[in-house]
């Protein structure tokens, strides 16, 4: 394996959270030129999620039939061709259509790298490059809001967007040019439609899968009932100005990459168990001080920003693990199973969207109350865990 190998699949794994996380301090902008109500423009964070977690089952399908390198290829070329659909919105409707079939192709990058690994590694092996893939997506949330924001005051919301056409047609470059394909022709596997929904039926009813799964899910819902709800918590409830919004960001985006790095020490001298549980309950600790100050106001920003940050720094060592840990059993079925994994995930990352959009009040509490469901719900997946 190339050295270079996890750097490259770190940067096109990147295209999701850039999607995610750049347009964020554009919120406001966004509803005040479109005309729109407060919260309205949740639904294009909520229809992004959609589009991922569809995309993933048939991005992961494909995959799996056609080779890891083509399916890529082509799903960052939709990607790039969807975020121009974007830039040229002038409806909130036709912008979340369009979010929606940027992140079906965008899928792709989620999706076929997380098969690649497993292709090549598994067990802590697995484990360490899949933090080698975090340490260069981790950098997506630090630099995104900042460089949103700076994109926001030069140029527009829409000068993001024409910006994320630019990385996904460099990934579909590089992809093409330097990809190497991890899965050679005789263990591809051609199955009919119905011998694929048996496949994830059979991978979904496996405990490891399940149980690690659903801890990812939880944990990505309470993530991105954060994100969805930061910029109108920060920016109108606190006044935040959009560039510093982007450096909170950012200082929180560093706590994730910080433990994620961290990660293959921790495994090694602690397992993987007990790495997770820990993790699982100091976030939850955290998300549960949030909650209070959400509610009594004290600590005002800070009261807010600090125990977001604890969280999020906490996720660094639970979704390199959960994947690991999902995967584990599936090496004949990767693209399969990391599909479902990132569809179940996904689709609770649009469920927390959403609400957080739909239960807006301009106050940190219905944020809050969402990452306290989320925290909750992994604790209770963590538990369900097969020794």
């Amino acid at each position: 394996m190339p050295a270079w190998l996890p750097l490259l699949l770190g940067f096109l794994t990147a295209v999701g959270p850039i999607s995610t996380d750049m347009y964020l301090p554009a919120f406001p902008a966004i509803e005040a030129e479109l005309g729109t109500a407060r919260g309205s423009v949740e639904i294009t964070l909520a229809s992004w999620f959609v589009g991922l977690a569809v995309g993933q089952l048939v991005q992961g399908t494909l995959a799996d039939r056609l080779g890891r390198r083509m399916p890529l290829i082509v799903g960052t070329a939709v990607y790039t061709a969807a975020s121009i659909g974007c830039a040229m919105a002038n409806d909130m409707a036709v912008l979340a259509a369009w979010r929606c079939v940027a992140a079906f192709g965008g899928a792709a990058s989620a999706v076929i790298p997380r098969a690649m690994v497993r292709d090549l590694a598994d067990g802590l092996a697995a484990a360490r490059l899949m933090s080698k893939l975090m340490l260069v997506m981790g950098a997506a949330p630090i630099l995104a809001p900042t460089i949103g924001g700076l994109l926001l005051g030069a140029g527009g919301w829409r000068t993001i967007f024409w910006t994320s056409a630019a990385y996904g047609g460099l990934s579909c470059v590089l992809a093409w040019a330097l990809l190497p394909e991890t899965l050679p022709p005789h263990r591809r596997m051609k199955r009919s439609f119905v011998t694929l929904l048996a496949d994830f039926v059979q991978i979904g009813r496996e405990r490891g899968f399940f149980s690690h799964a659903m801890m990812g899910a939880a944990t990505m819902f309470s993530v991105f009932a954060f994100i969805s709800g930061a910029p109108g918590v920060y920016i109108e409830h606190f006044g935040v100005a959009p560039g510093h919004f982007g450096l909170l960001f950012a200082i929180s985006a560093t706590g994730f990459i910080g433990a994620s790095q961290f990660n293959p020490w921790l495994l090694h001298r602690y397992g993987s168990r007990r790495v997770v549980s820990h993790a699982l309950r100091l976030s939850a600790a955290a998300v549960a001080v949030l909650a209070v100050t959400a509610f009594t106001g004290v600590g005002g920003l800070m009261g807010i920003f600090l125990p977001a940050a604890v969280a999020l720094a906490c996720t660094g060592l639970v979704f390199p693990n959960a994947a690991v840990g999902a995967l584990s059993r599936h090496a004949a079925r990767a693209g399969s199973a990391s599909a479902l994994l990132g569809t179940v995930q996904f689709s609770c990352a649009a469920m927390g969207s959403a609400l957080v959009g739909a239960l807006a009040d301009g106050t940190p509490r219905p944020m809050a109350v969402l990452m306290v469901i989320g925290a909750a719900g992994a604790l209770a997946a963590a538990a369900a865990r097969p020794r």
